[in-house]
């Protein structure tokens, strides 16, 4: 059979492979080892960083607050969910949640700022000097947190269930976040009067503070009469306040009449 190359050349050819030091064919057909050969494109990674991780969900107090009030059926279960609230702070620093007292069915609700000492440990509203001048005040008038007449008788609560550390003014995001609480307190009770006491129930309620200005001046708020006064402690530091407060209790005792 011919061959393309002829003897004497395809045995050159094979020494010279077998001196390059080829002892073995394995393919069909001659490869060429010294081809310049392509490298593969480099592809540069970035260096994966640690792993992201998930962003936590923001919670607005508020509307956790406007929740759990909205489903409270009872004044019983709106203080059980006041106290499983969990975004006040100051729950933590306080030792009692002070709710309420006096007669829920009182035609007069009195609304405070938060607990004091006496009453952080008493677990009770108005029970330290001012609370005994609250009740003097509202006693000369005939109403009482004893009475079991509701037109004899008074319900107490306060904006803030639990005592800010040193007896600090409750700060405009502690207010409103209890705020749905409040509101929901007062359906429940249903008085048919509110007195806000001092300027913090005024600015949640009212939206103003300035308690010097709008004091014994009748407004509305949430659908119920109410009379800003001044807080007893006001008066225990300037006794001679206690004339317009005397004044507020009698246009009180005036419209309890009527």
């Amino acid at each position: 059979m011919d061959s393309a190359v002829d003897y004497w050349t395809a045995r050159a050819l094979l020494e010279w492979q077998v001196e390059l030091g080829v002892d073995e064919a394995i393919l069909d057909t001659p490869v060429d080892r010294f081809e310049k050969v392509e490298e593969p494109a480099v592809v540069e990674t970035k260096p994966k960083g640690p792993p992201v991780p998930p962003q936590p969900v923001e919670v607005d107090p508020a509307q956790e607050a406007t929740a759990a009030a909205s489903a409270a059926v009872s004044r019983e279960a709106l203080g059980d969910a006041m106290q499983a609230f969990e975004h006040c702070e100051l729950k933590l620093g306080a030792k009692n949640f002070v709710f309420c007292d006096g007669n829920p069915d009182a035609r007069v609700m009195i609304i405070g700022e938060a607990p004091g000492r006496e009453e952080d440990l008493a677990g009770k509203p108005f029970v330290g000097r001012a609370g005994h001048l609250l009740d003097k005040m509202f006693g000369c008038i005939g109403l009482t947190r004893n009475s079991p007449d509701p037109a004899k008788s008074i319900y107490i609560t306060n904006v803030m269930p639990w005592r800010p550390p040193a007896n600090r003014t409750p700060d405009a995001k502690e207010i409103a976040m209890m705020l749905p609480f409040l509101k929901r307190h007062v359906e429940l009770v249903s008085p048919d009067f509110i007195v806000l006491m001092g300027n913090t129930p005024c600015q949640a309620l009212l939206g103003k503070g300035g308690i010097t200005r709008i004091r014994g001046n009748w407004t509305e708020a949430l659908g119920k009469p109410v009379l800003p006064m001044f807080h007893p402690a006001y008066l225990l530091r300037q006794p001679l306040a206690k004339r317009e407060a005397w004044a507020d209790l009698l246009d009180l005792s005036a419209r309890l009449e009527d």
